[in-house]
């Protein structure tokens, strides 16, 4: 698995009197007492205000004024997108020293440096594996001012986290013709051993024999046999905190199947194994970090294509726990592979599930392409997600999951349909996973559609596959950890 280049990362404990270019904090409302000039700063219309960069050129080095917004306003999120555009600004430097991280800022060394390196690393991500020569160019090395322990803590975990970040981009960036079930589960194999987890890679005969009727619906008009792939992290040493189960969507490719997409729609369509890569990339980086807390992963792949003997409108598939779907849009066939999941990671008793899929175009429209869809069954699990979103910068919004929507996907010939009537399908999807995850087990629901993949640059996110959902799920298991 190739992995893109990222800004190389160093770690000192000043500023150097000379040599690379430099950035450095101004605050609003603090730009007289910031030590750079405020004439010239106010000429360039420079205030300090969230994320502006000013250059400054001098006779020894290049100055980056950037700004971090009102001091008591400033947060991880703050930070984060402030050395996004800072790296963005000085994309032609060939190393920037950067010295965003302040001993009396109310953001904790150590959150405040992952939160920087995270904008910093995350930013300079392309993915010019396909190109004959690279589209543009990053800042190639940073030199990140980190004077504390605290500090070079908070740093390393930035590194970690925004690498395995990258990792799950390529893994969306990839096309689909080339990303099969096998190829995903290699990668996932390869990964496992390089961050230390463990993989388990299931094929055709092992997923028949479990009784996954919704993967080998999905499968029927593949060329290419599915995967079923699990993962799995166990701190070595002590007793994990918790338990947490992690299902990720893997349609390498998604056509619509016999319900075919539009051209436009299927356009992106190599994206819908998002899920996936981001449960691929919080488990290595939670390894790496070795976090006192059981990780499994349940990740189901296959493409949805529309060969010969593709699943059609009408035809029934019966879900590794007996109950049965009508599917009647072979479109919505996330749910039907997550089913199966949710099955398996419910039978191993977790304290918590989570899953992730690209599941419903209602609840980009609902959300656009920045805020992924929460649901779920447990407020306690729900609300330490929430607080992950805050403090990762990777948004949320709770939907509710009404029980009188059931209605909806009523089957008069199965246990249920795979869709409603066109209503509300964001939540009639998350009703349906909720019918395959054992009673008692707090679930959560993520629908990342709409922030999975993104038509520009923003922040430290740049265009393709965003690795939505790594940064967030590590947050929730060191929260998890910490109870």
């Amino acid at each position: 698995m190739t992995t893109t280049q990222l800004a190389a990362l160093r770690l000192i404990r000043s500023v150097p009197a000379r040599g690379a270019a430099v950035a450095l904090p101004v605050h609003e409302g603090e730009v007289a007492a910031s030590g750079l000039d405020p004439a010239l700063l106010g000429r360039l219309g420079f205030e300090g205000k969230a994320e502006s960069v000013a250059v400054l050129p001098g006779a020894d080095r290049v100055v980056y004024a950037v700004g971090l917004g009102r001091r008591d306003a400033l947060t991880t999120t703050v930070l984060r997108r402030a050395a996004a555009a800072v790296a963005r600004s000085a994309s032609r430097e060939d190393r920037l020293v950067v010295a965003l991280l302040e001993a009396d800022a109310p953001v904790a060394p150590e959150a405040a440096a992952a939160a920087v390196v995270e904008g910093l690393l995350g930013a300079s991500y392309r993915y010019d594996a396909l190109r004959s020569k690279p589209a543009g160019r990053s800042v190639a090395a940073v030199d990140l001012v980190a004077p504390t322990a605290a500090a070079r803590r908070g740093a390393e975990r930035g590194r970690i986290v925004a690498t395995a970040t990258a990792r799950a981009r390529d893994l969306v960036n990839e096309p689909g013709g080339s990303l099969t079930p096998d190829r995903l589960a290699r990668a996932a194999t390869a990964w496992g051993k390089t961050s230390g987890f463990g993989v388990e890679a299931l094929g055709l005969e092992q997923i028949r024999r479990l009784r996954l009727g919704g993967v080998l619906g999905v499968n029927r008009g593949s060329t290419h046999p599915p995967r079923f792939v699990r993962t799995r992290w166990v701190p070595r040493g002590v007793r994990p905190k918790a338990k947490l189960a992690l299902v990720g969507k893997g349609i390498t490719f998604d056509t619509g199947g016999m319900s075919l997409k539009t051209a436009t729609g299927m356009m992106t369509m190599k994206c819908d194994m998002a899920g996936a890569a981001a449960v691929f990339g919080a488990t290595a980086a939670i390894a790496e970090l070795g976090l006192p807390i059981e990780v499994r992963g349940y990740v189901p792949a296959t493409d949805n294509m529309t060969g010969g003997d593709a699943t059609r409108p009408g035809d029934v598939l019966r879900i590794r726990n007996g109950k049965t779907i009508e599917v009647l849009n072979t479109d919505a066939e996330g749910r039907l592979i997550l089913a199966d999941a949710l099955c398996l990671a419910s039978e191993d008793r977790p304290d918590a599930i989570v899953d992730l899929a690209t599941l419903t175009g209602a609840c980009v429209m609902a959300l656009g392409n920045k805020i992924a869809g929460l649901m779920g069954n447990d407020d306690a699990l729900l609300g330490a997600i929430e607080a992950s979103s805050a403090t990762t910068g990777e948004q949320v919004w709770r939907l509710p999951l009404p029980p009188e929507y059931r209605k909806q996907y009523e089957s008069p010939v199965a246990d249920m349909k795979n869709i409603g009537n066109g209503n509300a399908g964001a939540l009639v999807a998350g009703l349906i996973l909720e019918e395959f995850v054992a009673p008692g087990i707090p679930w959560a629901h993520l629908d990342i559609a709409g922030p999975a993949f993104v038509e520009a640059d923003d922040a430290d996110v740049t265009r393709g596959g965003t690795g939505f959902g790594v940064r967030l799920l590590v947050d929730l298991a060191e929260r998890l950890a910490a109870r």
